[in-house]
């Protein structure tokens, strides 16, 4: 028989453990997922605003009338407005101009304001969404600032409900336990239980993304939401989360954007479960670890959040496509077209005219306008740090005209950025993305600039 709660609020958590029969086929250990996005607002996030919200009232913080305001990629916000708008508090949330437009859309149907402001910029900027709401709390009288990064009520939400319920469905089986790292309150929370309760045998391994700092990246953009550490090049200060403990994760796998967002749709496809980017990650790792296990071990992976909020993006082809990670075997798309592409040149938005005509120079032919990028990568540059392009014609005729000097900076003579396609989109989509106005692309393999592609081409 259906439970019977009061409220809604009664009903977050208690979510069900699913076995990834098909996608584990075969593996030595078996994997079950906690599904999280079954929790009443959609996903682990509704725990921790539970968790907040009381402690806040307990100490005080938040008394009856008051507004909650935070920033968010979208789940915390929707736990707040959840939980909040049924207390009777104003909820406002700051949300990433980065996130899933349906997050956005969510949010003000549970009756939440919705700030957006950019996070692609250093920690610093007063446009920072960080910044933005504590200017937010501190101007509204009566209001409080959840901060989910460094308020211990998050981990906490973990230690009492996450990791219990995992270790009583498992009947205290599980040796595994994987999950992804972003305020790192749901790792640290159910990890750091399931270590104390098992006398240390449970291994707990963090999902990240490829570049992300947690897992030793490079820091730079990826495209998995509402997981990892990104570190724009400018940031003075790289501020980690309180909420995460660093010394409950035993290691990392450190998943590329393709096989997270692959693997989601896999699992909708295959599993029949409906989960977010940061799901396929965390499902990717899993898979990984449970193929170095045997039968008696047990993996429990943590899917966070619905892929009802990622329709736009990662359960859209369209989407897939266009940011290049997407191929459909045997159609003619502009992954054959790879190598004969101009040498790609990428060079630092701070460079000076003279480095990069030299970057230009040092190329065969030298005729592909040079990509300028926030910062030189080792993964390479991501398609939302392109700045901007510039050609060796435009560069040499503006020292030739003295217009320009070797020493100065590029930004005088910098274009816009080139349009961009996907490796596996096709000739005609290309033709379409040039139309009159433009002389050549960038191609993005897995959201990162690969090659550039004049018009001559594509025959237009």
């Amino acid at each position: 028989m259906a439970a019977v709660h009061d409220n809604v609020v009664d009903a977050i958590g208690g979510t069900p453990l699913f076995r990834l029969a098909r996608l584990g086929a075969g593996l030595g250990a078996p994997v079950y997922a906690k599904a999280e996005f079954l929790s009443i607002g959609g996903s682990v996030k509704d725990r921790a605003a539970l968790s907040m919200v009381l402690a806040a009232e307990r100490e005080g913080l938040l008394r009856p009338g008051g507004t909650i305001i935070e920033a968010t990629s979208g789940n915390t916000g929707i736990g707040l407005a959840i939980v909040g708008r049924q207390r009777g508090y104003r909820v406002i949330a700051g949300v990433s101009d980065r996130s899933a437009a349906e997050k956005s859309d969510i949010l003000r149907a549970y009756g939440a304001e919705v700030v957006t402001a950019a996070t692609a910029l250093p920690r610093e900027d007063p446009a920072h969404l960080f910044n933005v709401v504590e200017r937010l709390a501190a101007e509204i009288p009566g209001a409080w600032l959840a901060n989910q990064y460094d308020n211990p009520a998050n981990p906490d939400a973990h230690v009492r409900t996450t990791g219990p319920e995992i270790w009583e469905q498992t009947g205290g089986r599980i040796t595994h336990f994987v999950a992804g790292v972003g305020t790192g309150g749901t790792i640290s929370g159910t990890g750091g239980y399931l270590k104390q309760v098992s006398g240390g045998a449970v291994t707990v391994v963090g999902a990240d993304p490829q570049s992300s700092l947690y897992g030793g990246g490079d820091g730079s953009p990826y495209f998995v939401e509402s997981i990892g550490h990104f570190l724009h090049p400018e940031t003075v200060e790289d501020r980690w989360p309180q909420a995460y403990r660093e010394d409950v994760v035993d290691a990392f796998e450190r998943v590329p954007d393709r096989e997270s967002l692959l693997t989601a749709r896999q699992l909708a496809r295959t599993e029949g479960l409906l989960a977010g980017p940061s799901s396929g990650a965390a499902v990717a790792a899993a898979l990984r670890v449970a193929r170095r296990l045997g039968p008696d071990d047990l993996v429990v992976v943590l899917l966070p959040d619905s892929g009802r909020s990622y329709l736009s993006k990662v359960h859209s082809d369209d989407w897939m496509r266009q940011w290049g990670f997407l191929e459909e075997p045997g159609a003619e798309t502009v992954r054959s077209l790879l190598d004969a592409a101009a040498p790609l040149v990428t060079v630092a938005a701070d460079a000076t005219v003279g480095e990069a005509l030299e970057a230009l120079c040092a190329v065969p032919g030298g005729v592909a306008p040079a990509v300028l990028a926030r910062a030189a990568r080792p993964y390479g540059v991501s398609a939302t740090e392109v700045v901007g392009s510039v050609s060796r014609a435009v560069l040499e005729s503006g020292l030739a005209d003295g217009s320009a000097k070797p020493d100065g900076p590029l930004s005088a003579l910098l274009g816009p950025a080139l349009p961009t396609v996907g490796v596996g989109q096709s000739p005609a989509e290309v033709r379409a993305v040039l139309g009159d106005a433009h002389e050549a692309v960038l191609v993005l393999v897995d959201g990162r600039a690969a090659a550039v592609l004049h018009r001559g081409r594509f025959g237009v």
